[in-house]
């Protein structure tokens, strides 16, 4: 009986899963990049109607205009007063973030709490805050302070706290010259306390001893702090070679900075791409590869050579420094870090005084007004509107995800806590909210972004963040479209950096199976 050997047909292109699936991508990659040519076309087409130009030169023009608070209140170009909105901004941020957290920990446990009083209060400050929209509480902020009195001359003088229609004046500490080479004995210290805990540990692990490691850190870092305060003068030293590491930096071709980016852009995609086969790889060898391993792969490698390309075109841009020199981006860059490098050099001189100032407010008569003076801390009336309003705002989220973290985590963990004899504040800090945590910071992150996010809201109570000096930097100049730009690559990378941090701590807390 003769067999038949049937010959194999291919698979037609149009019914290939793996061609169908590349075309899909590589179509939404073309029409995604036609749309924004597109777009970008249109915009010159519509610059070049109004006669108005498209140009990066008012970032290192003279700002000519006064910014309210912050770093800086006299801006000399328009990148510098930039650099002052964002530190406005990110002092927002960082402090309301960290105090809006405590908060709606706290306001999450009291709504559980089997006290009526307090179980009330939280679910009536939650309610109440979280539906009245942001923007109406940042002018009902602003309204309170302005009913306070205002500053005369019966009030000069200095205050561990004053309140008036011109904001707070608060008792604070601020660094002095020997800050930073204090700063370094306590990183030290800290370093050092890492080990302590580790030695510890083992000594716990060794004996079944209580190891009180807590106490150990605490004693090795006030150590390093006491003997710093008195002992940082002989950092001083770091001077020379801060200001010598910044001479050399201002010494280098200008083309090493882009080579340098370029470098680290290859070898990361390198790394990355060296690091997702290693993850693949099995026993037996590599495993198999799908459609979308290859496509990220390759997306890395791409990327890579695209950074690496910008690096040097982008670098050889030249733009007018406000001292009227031409220097290029690489220059500028170069530049900009030997200015830091000499920054902490003088940092590290010795010239004597404490490293930490502690001053009270002061209230002093400036001309013909009565105004808060250069000590202690002031809260102005559109800092304090836009962190108090935002503060509460995303801490009244955060009590209801806290809450909701709380109730997820098994009852079973709870009764077990009561029947050892813990008390309710044991139990909860040792066993319910480390748990619940893990469940918390997901959508704990989200709340970090809106905040981060919402302090754009600032330039309606006149607060000088990023919006706000963009938005007089814009009527000043014309260039809407890169201020907005500008804006936008501040904000998106914030929210990256927010989002990694967040994620890093998810990662770390995530349950390890075996």
């Amino acid at each position: 009986m003769a067999v038949q050997v049937r010959e194999q047909q291919k698979t037609p292109l149009w019914r290939n899963a793996t061609f169908l699936k590349w075309s899909v991508q590589l179509l939404v990659l073309g029409l995604t990049i036609g749309f924004f040519a597109v777009l970008g076309r249109r915009a010159i087409e519509n610059f070049n109607a109004r006669g108005t130009t498209f140009g990066w030169d008012w970032l290192t023009d003279p700002s000519d205009f006064l910014v309210f608070e912050g770093i800086d209140l006299d801006p000399d170009s328009g990148i510098r007063a930039l650099a002052v909105g964002a530190m406005n901004t990110l002092r927002v941020s960082i402090t309301g973030i960290i105090a809006a957290t405590i908060l709606g920990t706290i306001i999450g446990v009291a709504r559980l709490s089997k006290n009526w009083i307090v179980n009330k209060l939280a679910s009536i400050y939650i309610e109440i805050i979280r539906n009245i929209p942001l923007l109406v509480q940042l002018f009902f902020w602003q309204a309170m302070v302005f009913t306070l009195p205002a500053l005369t001359d019966a009030d000069l003088g200095e205050y561990w706290f004053k309140a008036s229609n011109k904001g707070f004046g608060i008792a604070w500490v601020s660094w002095n010259g020997g800050f930073f080479p204090w700063l370094t004995f306590l990183l030290i210290g800290f370093i050092v306390s890492r080990y302590v805990a580790r030695w510890r540990k083992r000594a716990f692990e060794a004996t079944g001893q209580p190891a009180h490691s807590g106490r150990y850190v605490l004693v090795t870092m006030a150590i390093f702090a006491v003997v710093g305060w008195f002992a940082w003068p002989v950092l001083s030293f770091m001077e020379p070679v801060l200001t010598g590491i910044a001479d050399i930096i201002d010494g280098i071709p200008a083309i090493v900075v882009p080579l340098l980016i370029a470098t680290a852009a290859l070898g990361t995609a390198v790394w990355w791409i060296r690091s997702f086969f290693e993850s693949r790889r099995t026993p037996a060898g590599f495993g198999k590869l799908t459609d979308d391993d290859w496509f990220r792969v390759i997306f890395a490698g791409v990327m890579g050579v695209v950074v690496a390309v910008l690096a040097f075109v982008v670098g050889g841009f030249e733009m007018a420094t406000v001292q009227g020199e031409v220097q290029s981006i690489a220059e500028l860059i170069r530049t900009g870090i030997a200015n830091v490098f000499d920054w902490l050099g003088r940092s590290f001189a010795n010239d004597g005084g404490e490293p930490l100032n502690f001053a009270k407010a002061s209230v002093v008569q400036s001309g013909n007004f009565v105004q808060y003076g250069d000590t202690g801390a002031v809260l102005t009336v559109p800092f304090f509107s836009i962190w108090f309003a935002v503060t509460l705002y995303t801490a009244s989220f955060i009590a209801e995800i806290v809450r909701g973290g709380i109730l997820a985590v098994s009852k079973g963990q709870t009764e077990a806590a009561q029947a050892m004899g813990l008390k309710r504040s044991q139990y909860l800090r040792l066993i319910i909210l480390p748990q619940a945590f893990r469940i918390i910071l997901p959508p704990l992150g989200n709340q970090y972004l809106n905040l981060f996010k919402n302090t754009s809201l600032g330039i309606a109570v006149g607060f000088s963040e990023i919006v706000s000096v963009g938005n007089t930097l814009m009527n000043k100049n014309g260039q809407t479209l890169p201020v907005v730009l500008v804006w936008m690559a501040f904000f998106l990378s914030g929210s990256l950096i927010i989002s990694s941090i967040v994620n890093y701590y998810n990662r770390k807390m995530k349950l390890v199976e075996r």
